[in-house]
């Protein structure tokens, strides 16, 4: 799979034996879609608005760190929400439940336990989505608002607002459908969608409402109280590890603070072992948050993660607000 990642952000020959099945997933997905407009499948409407946060393509654009925001922007506007996630690569998905500290992310998915350890409102995992948003209801009935991290093709589960995120330097790769490109659905999908979000993409040319990761301190990951600054790193021997969709934003993103790592990057939600986080010769090893929910049960004092935090251009929440004001 790694490798045929590689070829969706080119042209190459392979995409000529692929297109075939990539025209066969087109026909596929507009039949379930349509299917679940005309209510020939089934689909729940929740007794609460929904808000999914979701992408075209597979791979990371950033859609964690929106729903975080998105919460904070609810939560200081008065609402109580939470969040549902899939838990990919998690054991425990098969039944909805909640996420909670202590959890790891092998029991309930990286993302899902990055967000619960930020406190910020109640989160659940399950493969049915609706089941899971139901179950948090029940359980936490102060909720008046479910925000789905993923999900855009999950259409059991019906929603008031949509947001896409797309990464605004890979874009769509090669504009191709799955298997022979990157694309979940048509790019012609996002003039469907109430608010397009553009991660990164440069001001002057970029689509949708602008957002971008922020961070400049790193906490110790085994005594998170230990806070350093890019300078402290100065003179030393750093490595900078990440497996999350698009590592090189997290190196791009050193690079701005003036670091210069040697870099390793890993598949998305890879599972690490001890060996591979820590280099023989490092002093010091940078990682992100997604990362560090995996790694601190074979850390050391030289591991340091950077926390990102969306900058949302102000627009974004007003539409929102809008769209939930009229639409119930």
């Amino acid at each position: 799979m790694e490798h045929l990642q590689q070829h969706w952000y080119r042209i190459s020959a392979l995409h000529l034996l692929l297109y075939p099945l990539s025209l066969l997933f087109r026909l596929l997905i507009s039949l379930r879609r349509t299917l679940f407009r005309f209510g020939l499948l089934s689909s729940v409407k929740l007794p609460v608005p929904v808000i999914v946060v979701g992408n075209i393509t597979v791979g990371g654009t950033g859609k964690t760190p929106l729903t975080l925001w998105l919460a904070q922007q609810l939560i200081e506007a008065g609402w109580h929400p939470g969040i549902i996630s899939r838990g990919y690569r998690s054991e425990d998905d098969a039944v909805a439940r909640e996420v909670h500290k202590d959890d790891t992310a092998h029991k309930v998915g990286d993302e899902p336990l990055l967000m619960a350890r930020r406190a910020l409102c109640p989160v659940w995992i399950g493969r049915d989505r609706p089941a899971a948003a139901l179950a948090l209801l029940h359980a936490h009935p102060e909720c008046d608002i479910i925000i789905s991290d993923d999900g855009l093709q999950h259409y059991r589960l019906q929603r008031d607002v949509e947001i896409v995120v797309i990464d605004g330097v890979r874009r769509f790769g090669n504009g191709m459908l799955l298997p022979a490109g990157p694309l979940r659905e048509p790019v012609s999908r996002l003039h469907e969608v109430d608010a397009l979000v553009n991660n990164g993409g440069p001001p002057d040319v970029a689509e949708g409402v602008l957002m971008s990761l922020q961070g400049t301190q790193f906490h110790n990951l085994l005594d998170p109280s230990l806070i350093r600054s890019a300078a402290d790193f100065d003179g030393l021997h750093v490595y900078a590890i990440a497996g999350i969709g698009h590592p090189d934003r997290f190196f791009r993103h050193l690079q701005q603070l003036g670091l210069q790592p040697v870099t390793h990057a890993f598949p998305d939600h890879h599972s690490y072992t001890g060996d591979e986080i820590t280099p023989k010769d490092a002093d010091a090893i940078l990682m992100t948050e997604k990362d560090a929910v995996k790694c601190a049960a074979f850390a050391s004092e030289k591991h340091w993660v950077l926390q990102v935090d969306a900058q949302v251009a102000p627009p974004l929440f007003k539409l929102i607000t809008e769209k939930l004001s009229h639409g119930r």
